[in-house]
């Protein structure tokens, strides 16, 4: 017979998890697969000794992965695009041109904004980071300025893009889990992202130019950089256009899927009649990544990324983590985890608080953007419903605190990833990434204000969130 389980039994899966990735971060090395795994059986003995059984259980999990399914298909698209953009040039262009307009007095600005560009391109942070950030570093360092800062900057640019492009995995699992749809999502988040993004170019822009002086540009770091490009690819400003074309069919609210794969294949074509690479390359590329063995191990590092295999990581980590979210939620633990902290919740301003806060609780607890992103996304949708308040508001917050702010946790997997690329440790870069305290922040003034924050009212029956009739992606 099932029974509610008592407050100190439904902590106790956040507690295993916490404890398993404290040692997994800081003794083991091991990532947080393992860690997330425990959590599921933890969660799974504690839902057990609540009286479900394990049928039961299992279609918990099941049903926590289902919602997944759409972005799983996304991530392994967005293998296929990063490898195929690679091959095609477009990847090396945009690295180009970036490292074209360097100059010591926007050093820092410029970081975050090339960044921020090569990330919206990409959909991928962690790319960014490992591809431009890298080289920033590296120039960074020959300029002068302390690696911190300019670890900041890159991780304000990669998580701008990542926030806001329509590749990212994040971007599709918050509106998949808060019931909206991808594009309303996007166009909602505008309102806390451009303003965070440009507050923090300004902050840049001022702390650049303090440090500006104590060094010149390392144009042999740069031009090597170049140089070792236009060796391999043929570089021109017309393989921008497919990166236009992303924006563009995004702003024409093509469904996420076809978009994706669209641009992937055309990736392909533009590498085979561009670059000269045979077909059966790309189809390589698409499933391995790109590779590369110049005479400049710099240029290697940069572009040996990509394809559909570079992700499977990330979809192991999207499905155990939806599974511990689908047995944390259909188990009541998590509801009875924030049951407390929604009776107080009578305002729209109390309700994106807690939204903000129970995001951070589980950004702290597992350090898995996921999983910040899924538990407090399915906990609070019928609240919203409720007080007559549009889900995408939800979406927005999620993504606020469990895509970007949950670089402010320095055992996070992606401060730690980030950590791992700089050489440097978390509590270096996390004082100078200001983008990142900016977006919860600007979400819990629209909060309490009620700046940008869109009523709706739904009905009885789950609704689908559209607009101009459009079916979100969950619904897919």
């Amino acid at each position: 017979m099932k029974k509610e389980m008592s407050g100190w039994l439904a902590v106790v899966p956040i507690l295993t998890l916490i404890a398993a990735a404290s040692m997994s971060v800081f003794v083991w090395k091991a990532g947080m697969l393992m860690p997330l795994l425990i959590g599921v059986f933890a969660a799974a003995l504690v839902a057990r000794g609540a009286g479900f059984h394990w049928d039961a259980i299992q279609k918990m999990m099941i049903n926590g992965v289902s919602r997944a399914l759409p972005a799983v298909f996304i991530l392994l698209l967005i293998g296929i695009i990063v490898g195929s953009w690679m091959a095609s040039g477009v990847i090396p262009t945009i690295i180009f041109y970036g490292l074209s307009i360097i100059h010591p007095s926007v050093f820092i600005p410029v970081v975050a904004l090339v960044t921020g560009i090569v990330s919206i391109t990409l959909g991928s942070s962690f790319t960014s980071i490992a591809t431009v950030g890298l080289a920033f570093m590296a120039i960074g360092e020959g300029l002068g300025f302390p690696a911190g800062l300019v670890g900041g900057a890159v991780i304000s640019g990669a998580f701008f893009g990542d926030k806001l492009s329509p590749l990212s995995d994040t971007t599709n699992i918050a509106p998949a889990m808060a019931e909206t749809d991808l594009f309303t999502h996007i166009k909602h988040m505008l309102w806390d992202t451009i303003p965070a993004f440009v507050v923090a170019i300004i902050m840049y822009w001022f702390v650049s130019n303090s440090y500006s002086s104590v060094g010149s540009t390392n144009s042999d770091v740069i031009e090597g950089i170049k140089t070792g490009l236009t060796d391999v690819f043929i570089i021109h400003p017309l393989l921008l256009l497919l990166p236009v074309l992303t924006i563009v069919l995004m702003m024409l609210k093509v469904p996420a899927i076809p978009a994706l794969a669209g641009v992937g294949v055309l990736g392909g074509a533009v590498a085979v009649l561009v670059q000269g690479m045979p077909i059966a390359h790309i189809i390589q590329v698409m499933t391995n990544g790109f590779t590369l063995e110049s005479d400049v191990a710099a240029i290697d590092s940069l572009l040996n990324r990509g394809g559909m295999t570079s992700m499977l990581g990330t979809v192991a980590l999207l499905v155990i983590a939806t599974a511990l979210g689908g047995v944390l939620e259909e188990s009541g633990s998590f509801e009875i985890l924030t049951r407390k902290m929604m009776t107080r919740v009578h305002s729209t301003g109390s309700l994106i608080g807690s939204t903000i806060f129970s995001t951070f609780v589980v950004a702290f607890a597992s350090g898995a953007q996921f999983l910040a992103i899924v538990l407090p996304s399915r906990t609070f949708v019928t609240k919203y419903k409720e007080m007559g308040i549009d889900t995408k508001n939800l979406s927005r917050c999620v993504e606020s605190a469990g895509t970007v702010g949950i670089n402010l946790v320095p055992w996070s997997v992606p401060a730690v990833f980030a950590a791992g690329i700089f050489g440097i440790s978390p509590g270096e870069f996390i004082p100078y990434a200001f983008f990142v305290f900016l977006v919860p922040l600007i979400n819990i003034l629209f909060g309490f204000t009620g700046w940008t924050i869109t009523k709706k009212t739904y009905n009885a029956q789950p609704e689908v969130s559209t607009e101009k009739g459009e079916i979100p992606l969950w619904a897919k």
